[in-house]
């Protein structure tokens, strides 16, 4: 079992602890393909999501795997709590460890809050994301679909796609991808690239056409429009000129390669519609396997302190 009490990032995971996470999300996605709709795995557990960004997947993710197993789900939306009143995070996480929650689930545009959280509450702590610093379950729910896929990532030749400057599954993903021995490409225009990439162990590249070659993962990032005021990039057509994941692009990759993005997708920006619902598209597939490693993520930190 998990010896940790919290998931924050995969940055400070080991490789074994990932691969008893893989291991455990396999179980829970034969229960899955088993259509089972309850367990009792987690029953008399309490699992809250606690959100301050808007989310559909992931949030939907988080709250179904609880109560397919059996636990009691609550959601909180900050806009709809205390928080507008002005409760600060740490209040917050204390009166849920007094409603007696044993799992948290927290998404914040602050990095570092979800282990600000951790410090100050009892129940574990999830990170479904915070600001620019990492996703885990996002990154692990990838590296699950990648695993099924091609039964090992050693030596797996990855291509992540987009805007990675602003990229917390970018981030994420790295960390987990290079511990299990996959060589990682980010791409991305010079203003999307941060400087610290070179020391993540990844290779960086301005070319997809090129870096695309022989790839077995080409992973696209949603194109956050917002950024397009801050003039990062010419215009949405310009970089889906250069960098969009066209049938053409992929011809160049693998031929058994597959097509991945972490949602939500921009057609017609980062993927054409082809790509994105085509035979090489495991996109779908990643949201089912985010429930099966979401569950098997609750199941093992509620077990880790028992």
């Amino acid at each position: 079992m998990l010896k940790r009490k919290d998931l924050l990032g995969l940055k400070d995971v080991t490789r074994e602890e990932i691969e008893e996470i893989l291991s455990t999300a396999e179980q829970m996605r034969k229960i899955l393909d088993q259509n089972v709709k309850k367990t009792p795995h987690l029953q008399g557990k309490n699992v809250t999501t606690l959100f301050y960004e808007n989310s559909t997947r992931t949030r939907t993710s988080f709250e179904s795997a609880a109560k397919i197993m059996g636990a009691n789900a609550i959601n909180i939306s900050a806009s709809a709590s205390s928080v507008s009143k002005g409760e600060t995070l740490i209040d917050t996480g204390k009166n849920l460890d007094a409603l007696l929650t044993d799992v948290i689930i927290i998404r914040h545009p602050m990095s570092g809050a979800p282990h600000l959280l951790a410090k100050n509450v009892r129940a574990s702590v999830i990170n479904a994301g915070d600001g620019l610093n990492e996703h885990p379950t996002q990154a692990l729910l990838d590296i699950y679909t990648m695993k099924e896929k091609f039964g090992t990532l050693d030596g797996l030749k990855v291509v992540i796609a987009g805007d990675i400057k602003h990229s917390r599954v970018a981030r994420s993903n790295i960390w987990g991808l290079r511990k299990l021995g996959a060589s990682v490409t980010v791409c991305a225009p010079k203003t999307l690239l941060p400087a610290c990439m070179e020391e993540m162990d990844v290779a960086v590249s301005c070319r997809l056409d090129e870096c695309i070659r022989d790839a077995n993962v080409v992973m696209g990032l949603r194109m956050q429009l917002e950024r397009q005021q801050a003039g990062l990039f010419p215009s949405i057509a310009e970089y889906n000129a250069y960098y969009g994941l066209t049938a053409a692009r992929l011809n160049l990759a693998d031929s058994d390669a597959i097509v991945m993005h972490p949602g939500p997708v921009n057609r017609g920006v980062e993927l054409t519609s082809e790509v994105a619902d085509g035979e090489q598209s495991y996109i779908l597939r990643q949201v089912t396997n985010g429930l099966a490693v979401r569950m098997a993520l609750l199941f093992l930190l509620t077990r880790s302190k028992a």
